[in-house]
C-alpha cells in the first residue's frame, strides 16, 4: 500500500459495516486518519477497533500506525452530519469522503407503495448524500480541496422492478454527483460515484444465497460472481486518491458487468408478498361485502 493519503483526514459514512467498513480499511491502509460515521455506537466502536488494531484482512500496512475515530450521526440530520464533518477534519485536512450510508424501506408494486416509506428512502439516500456533500464541500474548500465519493447502485441505471424508491433515490445521487462536480471543480473538489452491483453484505439478506434469484443475477453478469465489499473499496480508494486527480463527475459501475444486461428478476421473492397480479400492475379488486 502507498502512503498517498498520509497527513490527511477521511470520513466514511455508513462505516460500521459492509461496503463502508471495507472503504474505511482501504483509506486507513493508505495513510489517512479515518473517521467512521453511522447511527450505532456499538457497531462503530467495534469497526474502529478492528481497523486500528490492524485486523484488516489481506491488506499489508507494515509497521504503519493506523488511526481510526468514530462519531455517531444520522446523515439525514443536518446538525449531526455537520458535526461529523467538523470532527473528521480536526486532526488533519479533510481530503476524502466516502458516502456509503444508505438503504431502503420502500418495496413493492407502484400501485401499493407506502408513501411514508417512499419519502423516508428518498430522505436517506438523496437528502443524506446532499447534506454530507454540502458540509464536506464547505470544509474542503477552506483547506485546498478534496475528493467526494458517493456510493450509488446499479438500481439507479437498470430498473429493479418492485424496488420502490430505492432506484429512484440512487438516480438522484447520480445526478447530484454530476451537478456537484460541475459546480465544485473551481474549489479543487472532485465528486465521483460508484454503482455497485450485487455485493455480499448483510443488507442483501438471502438474495446472495443459492436459489433462483441469485441464478438470475449471475446470468446477468458477464463476470458471473457476487461482488465483495473489497471490490467496491478498491474503486473508492482510487477515486478518493491522487491517482484519479483528473477525474470528476464520473459514476463507475463496479458490478461484474451487470449493467450491460438487465435488472434482476425478483419475482420469486416478491410474488409471495404481494401476489402475481400486483406485480403485473393489476391491483386486487375487493369483492362485495357480505350483507
Amino acid at each position: 500500500m502507498s502512503t498517498s493519503l498520509a497527513g490527511t483526514a477521511a470520513l466514511v459514512t455508513g462505516g460500521g459495516s459492509g461496503i463502508g467498513l471495507a472503504c474505511a480499511r482501504r483509506l486507513a491502509a493508505d495513510g489517512a486518519i479515518v473517521t467512521l460515521c453511522g447511527r450505532t455506537e456499538e457497531r462503530l466502536a467495534r469497526a474502529a477497533k478492528e481497523i486500528s488494531t490492524k485486523e484488516i484482512g489481506a491488506i499489508d500496512i507494515g509497521a504503519r500506525n493506523i488511526e481510526v475515530r468514530h462519531i455517531v450521526a444520522d446523515v439525514t440530520d443536518e446538525e449531526q452530519i455537520a458535526a461529523a464533518v467538523a470532527f473528521a477534519a480536526e486532526p488533519a485536512p479533510l481530503r476524502a469522503v466516502v458516502h456509503s450510508a444508505g438503504g431502503s424501506t420502500s418495496i413493492g408494486p407502484i400501485g401499493g407503495l407506502d408513501t411514508d416509506a417512499w419519502r423516508a428512502t428518498l430522505e436517506l439516500n438523496a437528502t443524506g448524500t446532499m447534506l454530507t456533500l454540502k458540509h464536506a464541500a464547505n470544509q474542503m474548500a477552506r483547506t485546498g480541496g478534496g475528493a467526494f465519493v458517493a456510493i450509488s447502485s446499479i438500481a439507479s441505471s437498470n430498473t429493479h422492478r418492485w424496488f420502490g424508491a430505492y432506484g429512484v433515490s440512487k438516480a438522484a445521487v447520480d445526478h447530484l454527483v454530476a451537478l456537484a462536480a460541475d459546480e465544485l471543480g473551481g474549489a479543487g473538489i472532485r465528486v465521483n460515484g460508484i454503482r455497485p452491483g450485487l455485493v455480499r453484505t448483510e443488507l442483501v439478506g438471502g438474495i446472495a444465497e443459492p436459489g433462483p434469484i441469485l441464478d438470475d443475477y449471475l446470468a446477468c453478469m458477464p463476470l458471473g460472481r457476487v461482488g465483495e465489499p473489497e471490490d467496491i473499496a478498491a474503486a473508492a480508494r482510487f477515486l478518493a486518491g491522487p491517482d484519479s486527480s483528473w477525474m470528476t463527475g464520473q459514476v463507475i459501475n463496479v458490478d461484474g458487468g451487470h449493467h450491460l444486461r438487465r435488472g434482476p428478476d425478483l419475482r420469486a421473492m416478491f410474488e409471495p408478498m404481494f401476489g402475481a397480479g400486483a406485480l403485473d400492475g393489476v391491483p386486487e379488486v375487493p369483492g362485495p361485502e357480505a350483507p
